[in-house]
């Protein structure tokens, strides 16, 4: 049996049937395809995409933004097929949507490769501008769009530029791009040009360009060099405007090049003579010169002594009396002073100069007009836990130590009935001039009660009269007779009998004989005994009048001896009476 079978189409039938669908007008949608102008309507386009099928596309699409376009019939051109037909049987076609995906291409190898990609600004909005990079649009941070911030963005709108591709999302249609990194890529190749051409040492003429606190940068030009402020000149220079403007012109010193960074140094004293050159010869130590103050700081002031020379004069050393005063309420900016020269360093550029030294030194002009053992008045300044201070003539104090306050009292008890601002005499003991030390006393001024007359005869053993000035129950406290001195009688040294031992039994102003149990001088220590004395006169009476072994009663002994002294003088009368006969 025979069966009867169609033969297979060929390679070449496949082929052919391709070519067909294509010229047969198979279009597929989301696809950019070629088309014919074939008529211009007002501001559209009429174009053929094949199969008979027309679309129509605004003549806006066909021109760069700011341009008129220049499309004319019979032009073959790419779009954007959105639709195949819409519900007027025409195609829907898109020139700026066949641009986009033409430039999308282009612009993803121009990112992978980091090159520039050329654009038109032609719109702002916020926080930027859009460009229209060939079809695509991207946004341009205003931060990107010079090196420095300008204001007046208009002369750059719809003119071709160069930009960088910082980002780009084709998923969101995104596009960031960088004109500042365009322009700084290309200064530094500038930048680096220039810098070759340059030299250390070279003199150089520029034009300010801006002016800062520190310095002021110079065009040299096409590239700025900084002049720093201590550059500008020798002498100090606060601020740079004090000697430069913006747009004045310059002559220069290269410093320094950092090849690197191409950051170059200036400077403008440098073509100057040095005026630290021989500075020891103009300014010898101990010389005095006049200045003018420039600049004061917590610790010193600084003086001009000439333009370019400049010295310090630390707070240390700007006043005798004034040590912890800020320096700016002992002189003031601008003011003249006469200093005197204390130390220069060439090396470290460094004069320290002295105030005070211009002055008398106060301790000195103190001692001529108050020599030890003067007496002087001053007002009380401060009490501290170790005496009294005292203001006196020239500004300079003087202490009276506690030990100095009194002869007879305590000092910590003394110093109380002072206060601050009572005026108190007192006398010069010693005055230190290299210290600044002035050493005052007021007990001084009352006398001392060990050089009186009385007291100078005074000796350990000595028997005194002396008088109850106040009666304690622990002791008293007496006076002894023909001098200023005071002393203190322990309870226990009150009688030789245990029972005798009370101060109750004394009365103020009761006089009584004592012996000097101790006496001296250096520590100023007086003491009397009752109890020495009566021990003393035992001993004596023992030894003249009998022995304590011979069972007489010290009374007795006593008795004895008192009756042999009052009958002394009658035998000794009748013993002349029996001669004379």
């Amino acid at each position: 049996m025979s069966t009867a079978t169609a033969a297979a189409p060929s390679r070449e039938d496949f082929a052919k049937l391709l070519d067909e669908s294509f010229t047969t007008g198979n279009l597929q949608e989301g696809s950019v395809i070629k088309g014919t102008v074939v008529g211009i309507e007002k501001d559209l386009a009429v174009i053929d995409v094949g199969l008979k099928t027309e679309g129509r596309v605004a003549l806006r699409e066909f021109a760069a933004p700011g341009r008129q376009s220049e499309i004319k019939i019979g032009d073959t051109v790419e779009v954007y097929l959105e639709r195949v037909e819409n519900a007027l049987g025409e195609a829907v076609l898109s020139r700026d949507k066949a641009r986009r995906e033409e430039s999308w291409g282009k612009l993803e190898t121009a990112f992978k490769n980091n090159e520039k990609v050329s654009g038109v600004i032609f719109n702002q909005v916020k926080g930027g501008f859009t460009v229209d990079l060939d079809g695509a649009v991207a946004f341009l941070p205003r931060s990107q769009v010079d090196i420095r911030p300008i204001r007046d963005v208009g002369q750059l709108m719809n003119q071709p530029q160069q930009f960088q591709i910082l980002k780009m999302d084709r998923r969101r249609g995104n596009i960031v791009v960088s004109r500042r990194t365009v322009l700084e890529e290309t200064r530094a190749e500038q930048r680096q040009e220039l810098v070759q051409n340059l030299e250390e040492g070279q003199v150089i003429d520029g034009v300010v360009k801006n002016i800062t606190d520190y310095g002021a940068f110079v065009d040299l030009g096409g590239i700025d060099g900084l002049l720093h402020v201590t550059d500008i000149a020798w002498r100090r220079v606060n601020h740079p405007t004090e000697v430069l403007n913006i747009g004045q012109q310059v002559k220069v010193k290269i410093i320094k090049i950092n090849h690197e960074t191409h950051r170059i140094s200036l400077g403008m004293k440098q073509l100057l003579d040095d005026p630290w050159q021989g500075i020891e010869g103009k300014f010898p130590v101990a010389a005095r010169f006049k200045g003018r103050v420039t600049n004061i700081t917590d610790y010193g002031a600084f003086v001009e002594l000439e333009p370019g020379i400049e010295g310090l004069i630390h707070v240390s050393e700007m006043s005798w009396t004034k040590k912890n005063v800020h320096p700016g309420k002992i002189v003031s900016t601008s003011q003249e002073v006469e200093v005197q020269v204390l130390e220069v360093d060439p090396v470290k550029r460094r004069i320290s100069l002295g105030l005070k030294q211009t002055m008398r030194n106060p301790w000195e002009v103190f001692v001529e007009k108050h020599p030890p053992g003067s007496v002087i008045e001053g007002e009380v300044k401060n009490k501290t836990e170790f005496g009294l201070f005292l203001g006196l003539d020239g500004e300079v104090d003087g202490m009276v130590h506690l030990s100095d306050l009194d002869w007879k009292r305590p000092g910590e008890q003394v110093i109380e009935e002072f206060k601050k601002g009572d005026m108190v005499k007192a006398q010069v003991l010693d005055v230190d001039v290299e210290k600044e030390r002035i050493s005052l006393g007021i007990k001084q001024l009352q006398g001392d009660p060990m050089a009186s007359a009385g007291a100078a005869e005074l000796k350990k053993g000595a028997v005194v009269t002396c008088e109850v000035s106040k009666i304690e129950e622990n002791g008293l406290e007496v006076t002894i007779a023909g001098t200023d001195l005071t002393a203190y009688i322990k309870r226990s040294e009150l009688a030789r009998d245990r029972g005798d031992q009370r101060a109750d039994r004394f009365q103020v102003g009761q006089k009584f004989d004592a012996r000097v149990s101790q006496f001296d001088r250096k520590t100023r220590k007086v003491a009397v005994s009752i109890k020495a004395l009566e021990v003393a006169e035992e001993k004596e009476a023992i030894a003249q009048y009998g022995s304590s072994d011979s069972g007489a009663t010290l009374g007795d002994i006593l008795s004895t001896a008192l009756k042999r002294a009052t009958d002394k003088p009658e035998t000794e009368a009748a013993e002349k009476s029996e001669k004379a006969e």
